[in-house]
């Protein structure tokens, strides 16, 4: 028996639909769920989220979100942490952060999971690049390393201890080495 196909889900089908645990984006007509974080990704998470916001928030420079859903360019996906500079966080009629956050964010962090592909991650923070992103990192816990995407699409790695990790123009003022980041994993 012959089935017909089925249309193709679109991004709009896809915001409808109920959010998952962990959380699922859309891509190129595909719904891929994210993998659930483990001990490394959520402590990296947590502890650079968090030394992002204690430097850029309390000057309006910028602020980190961990796992925020930003829909933009055709795609519909959850950055492990998405910064935002401080005019570009959306804002309701009230003034307070939006739901939505219909933009590519200003710098991308990925944290790579165990059984997650790294291809798909670097197909997001590449999406995000040529989205308008100015910076997007990914971070190899395992093999502790980080690689940066910069706007003009080259690439760096960085793994030395002492290595400081390059960051968007907006965020000078931060400043941390690898040897710090994976630091956080022996505290």
């Amino acid at each position: 028996m012959v089935q017909a196909r089925t249309k193709p889900l679109t991004l709009d089908e896809f915001l409808k639909r109920p959010e998952t645990k962990p959380a699922s984006e859309f891509t190129d007509g595909q719904i891929i769920q994210k993998p659930m974080p483990q001990g490394k990704h959520s402590t990296i998470q947590s502890d650079l989220g968090g030394d992002i916001n204690r430097v850029l928030k309390p000057q309006r420079i910028a602020r980190a979100y961990p796992e925020l859903r930003c829909t933009f360019g055709g795609r519909s996906t959850v950055p492990d942490i998405a910064v935002f500079t401080w005019e570009r966080i959306p804002r309701d009629e009230n003034g307070a952060v939006a739901n939505i956050f219909a933009i590519a964010p200003d710098w991308t962090i990925e944290i790579l999971s165990p059984d997650q592909s790294q291809t798909k991650v670097v197909r997001n923070i590449l999406h995000c690049i040529a989205c308008g992103t100015q910076m997007g990192w990914l971070i190899d816990a395992e093999e502790q390393l980080v690689f940066v995407y910069f706007a003009d699409r080259t690439i760096a790695v960085f793994e030395q201890p002492d290595d400081r990790i390059p960051v968007p123009a907006f965020a000078e003022s931060f400043s941390l080495t690898v040897g710090q980041m994976f630091g956080w994993l022996t505290q």
